[in-house]
């Protein structure tokens, strides 16, 4: 994300943005919400009369259009974030209007900023300066590609071969097609962590160093039990994301997954679900909130007073880390009622 003009006072003010990846569109979605004013370049039907008995097809021309956005879509698949509200500033004031916002796409918001806004437009920008990471998990006839993004690991393929254990000619082809997959996915500077259980991983990492060896360079080994989902998990819990990028959002959010589940287990200082949390927060007792992005969106949606929840907590020296639903521990958190709070001690409840 770039950050391409600031003007605040206090929390009030404009702030101009450039998306420059899937993962900035992605904040996007938790920085703009219902009720703000966006101004961005776009393009609209411009009708005017014309002397010809057949009409002729209404042409779009750009136009800058400032507007009260109402609703908010997130498009992963297609790059694109979609927000639709009524024009105030520009041309058919009072009309309603949809703002695609892409890659490169600069748009400024004024609103009253929320401190989770602004930590996250911070991240966002820190992010944009890190190496990025792909991860091949891969065992016998069997690999999956994901991409590191900021709200997550994506899937990005999957190869499998057919039963042929030890006959070279079908691991050599299943190799081949991996290293056509991962070379595609990595680009040319992406970090790779190749993981899995067994040798196949050293095996394939031989074969790259021979085949790839620019590709070859950029990649490290991590053991893991399993592949697909499960493995990318494993890979985040031991840190290995951590060490090439320094900082990892979503490796956070796993370990922090783990200890609230390993104190949930052994009925240790921790608290989950509206009722139990608000009551270790009236005891100062929230050493860290974990929330999910889906449910304080929905909070600010409906108009709940979930901001001056979270300014309560950090007000007592709390922590607040906001999950993302688009990764595993992100599910998890949401199927414990999207809100948990590891403790500074035990409650009796």
């Amino acid at each position: 994300m770039r950050v391409t003009k600031r003007n605040l006072k206090g929390r009030e003010g404009e702030i101009a943005l450039t998306p420059e990846s899937l993962d900035d569109l992605w904040h996007l979605k938790y920085i703009v919400e219902p009720g703000d004013l966006v101004f961005a370049l776009t393009k609209r039907r411009v009708e005017g009369a014309t002397d010809k008995l057949r009409p002729e097809k209404v042409e779009k021309k750009p136009m800058r259009l400032g507007v009260r956005i109402e609703n908010i879509e997130f498009h992963k698949f297609s790059n694109r974030l979609r927000l639709h509200g009524v024009i105030e500033s520009g041309q058919d004031v009072s009309a309603y209007h949809t703002l695609n916002i892409e890659e490169g796409t600069n748009l400024s918001v004024t609103k009253t900023w929320k401190n989770d806004q602004l930590e996250r437009i911070k991240e966002a920008e820190a992010a944009a300066k890190r190496p990025k990471v792909v991860i091949l998990t891969i065992e016998e006839g069997e690999a999956s590609i994901g991409l590191v993004r900021q709200f997550g690991v994506e899937d990005y393929s999957n190869v499998k071969t057919g039963s042929g254990k030890g006959e070279s000619s079908h691991r050599e082809g299943f190799f081949a097609q991996v290293i056509a997959q991962l070379e595609q996915a990595a680009g040319k500077s992406e970090t790779v962590i190749v993981a899995g259980p067994g040798f196949t991983k050293d095996d394939f990492m031989k074969t790259m160093k021979t085949q790839k060896p620019e590709l070859a360079a950029r990649a490290r080994t991590e053991d893991t039990i399993t592949i697909g989902v499960s493995g990318y998990q494993e890979v985040l819990r031991r840190g290995a994301v951590d060490r090439i990028v320094e900082e990892s959002r979503i490796a956070r959010e796993a370990m922090l997954m783990e200890e609230l589940m390993e104190r949930i287990a052994t009925d240790g200082a921790v608290a989950y679900g509206w009722d139990a949390v608000r009551q270790a927060r009236d005891m100062g007792a929230v050493g860290t909130l974990l929330i999910t992005d889906e449910l304080l969106r929905e909070g600010r949606e409906k108009g709940e007073n979930i901001d001056a929840f979270i300014l309560s907590i950090e007000h007592s020296r709390g922590k607040v880390v906001v999950f993302s639903t688009e990764f595993e521990p992100g599910h998890r958190l949401h199927g414990l009622g999207g809100i948990a709070a590891i403790l500074r001690f035990k409650m009796e409840y």
